[in-house]
């Protein structure tokens, strides 16, 4: 689904995090947003959400204006969210984690079907369905993480930092994942300062700065542009 965002602001207190951001994200697009610590990415990802205070002349879902829908309603508008930080719940099992997710469907086939596409895209977590998800690795954490947003059948998947910690190998599990989605028709917000992953997972991208977009464009072209060395790399 079409995502639109217009005149986006966050301001803490006295302090402006973001500076009047516009996107979209298009019907099974991915739309990646990199910069440095304290750019503004993980603010404007909340701000869609409405989990932090934000202005915005638009927010729009498919047509649907979503300025007025609390944080905790979203999901069942068709957005799944991914949080920095996985926040898994370690107390409980990989299955009843993935679960959770689905609280807002029915449980039925489709919710089955569902779990069993999650165990498709990530086996690991077929295979340890009856651990504790605190037992998992940082990798497997994310990989729950994502799964349990999908569980939620998202039209929309917003993804905070999904390879903040991890080695290489697996920051490739997770952009193997990404596009794997992305070829399947899931829209995608990826919020990331891993610029590699991004512009590989995503087809356009923004560059923020400040609070505001410094650039933006075709992800393919962006990653060989020397201007996002300056912006993002500030060399």
């Amino acid at each position: 689904m079409t995502l639109e965002v217009e005149n986006l602001s966050v301001h803490y207190g006295g302090v402006s995090a973001v500076r009047s951001v516009s996107f979209t994200v298009p019907p099974g697009g991915c739309l990646g947003i990199i910069g440095a610590n304290g750019a503004g990415k993980t603010s404007t990802l909340k701000a869609v959400l409405g989990l932090v205070p934000r202005t915005v002349t638009a927010l729009r879902l498919e047509g649907r204006d979503l300025t007025r829908v609390k944080a905790r309603d979203m999901v069942r508008q068709g957005i799944g969210y991914v949080p920095e930080g996985r926040h898994v719940f370690a107390g409980l099992t990989v299955e009843k984690n993935l679960l959770l997710g689905a609280y807002a469907k029915p449980w039925n086939a489709e919710t089955r079907r569902h779990l069993h596409d999650v165990f498709t895209l990530f086996p690991v977590l077929g295979e340890m369905r009856t651990r504790l998800a605190g037992a998992l690795s940082g990798g497997q954490q994310q990989m729950l993480a994502i799964g349990r947003a999908l569980m939620s059948r998202p039209t929309l998947l917003l993804l905070d930092e999904p390879s903040m910690g991890l080695s290489p190998k697996l920051v490739e599990e997770i952009l193997a994942a990404l596009q794997r989605l992305s070829a399947d028709g899931l829209s995608m917000l990826l919020v990331e300062q891993n610029a590699k992953l991004t512009f590989e997972a995503t087809d356009t991208c923004l560059v923020v700065e400040n609070g505001t977009v410094a650039m933006s464009g075709a992800s393919s072209a962006l990653r060989h542009d020397a201007r996002v060395r300056k912006v993002y790399l500030g060399l």
